[in-house]
């Protein structure tokens, strides 16, 4: 049986690397379809008031005769079976022996997670709502304190959602070191602060020192019961509650929600405190569409799996080593350092699920920033430069601000025209000749353009993207849900702390220069 899905997935692959290779300007001129085949919107109702993206994919090499291989390859591989294990709870996370259950809190999923997940929130639920009717007294400022996962998200989510009216000033800390915490201090007064601690297993050393120094510093300003101004996000409550917190203010969540897809669960805490709950419910909404269309949709027409075709096209069969992102909207400021994990610790492996070594490269480096600002910082690689690299695009029709509409207009029409530019090319020689000024072209691109940036559509954006990667991973056959990869360096830089372990003479060196040795 092993031997069949293999010679079936190789099959599939040698039908796609068959596929000749056109211009992008010739697919569309073979196809008067094209935009029609290639693009695809996600919509929700009147009760997340009406909205949707629009995922464009024509800009990529994706035509029929590679969409019919990857849809061969999602069949050889069995990626219908991989997305029921998952949207089931079934433990397809198999390294670590568990389920990866992150859609429960949006609704999808096994009956009695998404009750459990729920619940869960609904607590959650209460204290924010204690909060901001004043029964924990005066709360003005929230330090939000976590790393990875548990700091990327709520970041992402609090930045994007808050720029207009915050209901509590929120400042997410994540670096141990200490200009940061530093930093967040100078923004809060300690006598209407509260600190959320988010660890999945309350163990973290950035987290909990961090978290230690923040005490501290509420402590050394006044605050009679520091600990008392603390809530706990967590998925190891008795450890919140052995370190201090008090019991009524520890919010858990499932083991089986992993840390960079915990938004959803009591990680979102911070959003739901400094952007309101309906804003944090309207997330879970969003995101929950495209649940729906993820779990419900087959082949090409599944947006996220169209997504992975091209991903996979672009690293294995064309060999790019990396994928730019770059929102034109500065609400999404920190989509790419989001993206950067979900996406790097997820996919970034050397075996297969069943630990073998892969057969190509898996995830390339993601990397990207806001437009229109990389424009006049690192276009210039992606329209000149030796390097192939496909770029995605994300935009909103709707503005967020209420400036002169010029500013908008002129921020939509240099997003389409990159796109649009890095596909044609073209020479701005007035004779047409000058090498310097030539632009190749046949450059790929995405466009996903959101009809508002509100919360459902960010909610809807993210999980998308968690989709997407799930959809790599199954492709490639490796497992994208551990991430041991981030545990070696943590590991020595213990023992460096115990003073137990050898190492080069470079590191040797290093740690005697610092003094630390």
């Amino acid at each position: 049986m092993a031997k069949a899905a293999g010679d079936a997935i190789g099959a599939a692959w040698d039908r796609i690397r068959g596929v000749k290779l056109h211009a992008l300007a010739d697919l569309f001129a073979a196809d008067d379809a094209r935009v029609a085949k290639l693009s695809g919107r996600i919509d929700w109702g009147e009760d997340l008031t009406a909205g949707g993206i629009l995922f464009d994919w024509t800009k990529t090499h994706l035509d029929d005769e590679l969409l019919g291989g990857f849809e061969e390859l999602a069949s050889a591989v069995d990626f219908s079976a991989a997305r029921a294990k998952l949207l089931s709870g079934a433990k397809i996370n198999a390294t670590e022996g568990r389920a990866a259950e992150h859609t429960a809190p949006r609704g999808t999923g096994a009956e009695a997670s998404v009750e459990e997940a729920q619940a869960l929130l609904a607590r959650m639920k209460m204290l924010v709502d204690a909060i901001h009717d004043g029964a924990l007294g005066e709360v003005k400022h929230l330090i939000h304190i976590g790393i990875g996962g548990s700091a990327l998200g709520p970041d992402l989510a609090v930045d994007a959602l808050t720029r207009d009216l915050a209901k509590v000033d929120v400042h997410v800390v994540s670096n141990i070191d200490g200009v940061a915490l530093e930093q967040a201090f100078a923004l809060c007064d300690p006598q209407t602060t509260m600190l959320a601690v988010a660890s999945k297993t309350f163990t973290t050393i950035e987290t909990m020192t961090n978290a230690a120094s923040a005490l501290k510093w509420l402590g050394d300003n006044g605050v009679d019961d520091p600990s008392g101004r603390v809530v706990a996000l967590t998925a190891s409550p008795e450890k919140a509650v052995e370190w201090g917190v008090d019991e009524t203010r520890v919010l858990p969540f499932m083991e089986s929600v992993g840390g960079r897809y915990s938004l959803w669960s009591s990680i979102g805490f911070p959003v739901a405190l400094g952007a309101g709950w309906d804003e944090f419910e309207a997330m879970l909404a969003g995101a929950q569409m495209v649940d729906q269309h993820f779990a419900s949709t087959e082949g090409r027409a599944n947006l996220p799996l169209r997504a992975a075709f091209a991903d996979q096209y672009y690293t294995r069969v064309r060999g790019c080593q990396t994928r730019a992102v770059f929102a034109y909207d500065e609400r999404l400021a920190l989509f790419p350092s989001y993206l950067q994990q979900l996406e790097m610790e997820s996919n970034g492996k050397r075996v297969t699920a069943a630990g073998e070594p892969v057969d190509g490269p898996t995830a390339p480096v993601t990397w990207g920033g806001v437009g229109t600002d990389a424009q006049h910082a690192v276009f210039q690689l992606l329209h000149q430069g030796t390097h192939l690299i496909p770029v995605d695009f994300i935009a909103s029709i709707a503005p967020g601000d209420m400036l002169d509409p010029a500013h908008h207009r002129i921020l939509l029409t240099n997003c389409f025209a990159q796109g649009a530019a890095l596909m044609a090319g073209g020479n701005m020689a007035s004779d047409g000749k000058d090498p310097a000024r030539a632009f190749p072209g046949n450059r790929p691109s995405a466009t996903m353009l959101c009809d508002d940036l509100d919360a459902a559509t960010l909610g809807a954006l993210i999980a998308f993207h968690e989709h997407r990667t799930f959809a790599n991973a199954v492709l490639m056959g490796i497992n994208p849900f551990d991430q041991f990869g981030v545990e070696l360096g943590k590991k020595m830089a213990n023992d460096i702390e115990r003073g137990d372990a050898e190492f080069d003479a470079s590191t040797r060196a290093l740690l005697g220069a610092a003094g630390l040795a």
